[in-house]
C-alpha cells in the first residue's frame, strides 16, 4: 500500500481556467495609471523637446506607464523616468508651526520624433 507514487500524473488544462489567467495578468485600467499632467515652469520647457511630465500612481511602472500614455495620447514614448518625491515635515512660514508636505510620484515620458502631446 503506497501513498506516493512515482508516476507523474499529468492532466490536460480546461481551456476556461488558460483564458481567464491570461486575462487576468494583463488586464490593468490604463486610464488610472496617470493621474493628471504635471505642468511647471520647467515641464512646459521640456516639452519643446518633446518630453511630458504626468503625476501617475504611486505602485505605477515604467510599462504601465508607458501602455497607459500610448492608449491615450496614440503616441509612442521611447523612454520613461520616474521619479519619487518623499514626504517631508516643513516649518510653515505664516503658520508658524510644522506642517506635512505630501510625496508624490511623476513620470517623465520622451516621445518618439514627430510626436507631439497637446496638454493645454
Amino acid at each position: 500500500m503506497a501513498l506516493f507514487s512515482r508516476k507523474n500524473k499529468t492532466t490536460e488544462p480546461k481551456a476556461l481556467d488558460t483564458v481567464a489567467s491570461v486575462a487576468v495578468a494583463t488586464d490593468h485600467n490604463v486610464a488610472a495609471v496617470i493621474q493628471k499632467p504635471h505642468i511647471t515652469e520647467k515641464a512646459v520647457s521640456l516639452s519643446d523637446n518633446r518630453v511630458y511630465t504626468f503625476m501617475v500612481k504611486p505602485d505605477a511602472t515604467k510599462h504601465q506607464v508607458r501602455d497607459a500614455v500610448t492608449a491615450l495620447y496614440n503616441v509612442t514614448p521611447v523612454k520613461v523616468n520616474i521619479v519619487k518625491k518623499a514626504p517631508k515635515q516643513v516649518l510653515s512660514r505664516t503658520r508658524g508651526r510644522v506642517v506635512s508636505q505630501k510625496g508624490y510620484k511623476k513620470a517623465y515620458v520622451y516621445l518618439k520624433a514627430g510626436d507631439t502631446i497637446n496638454l493645454v
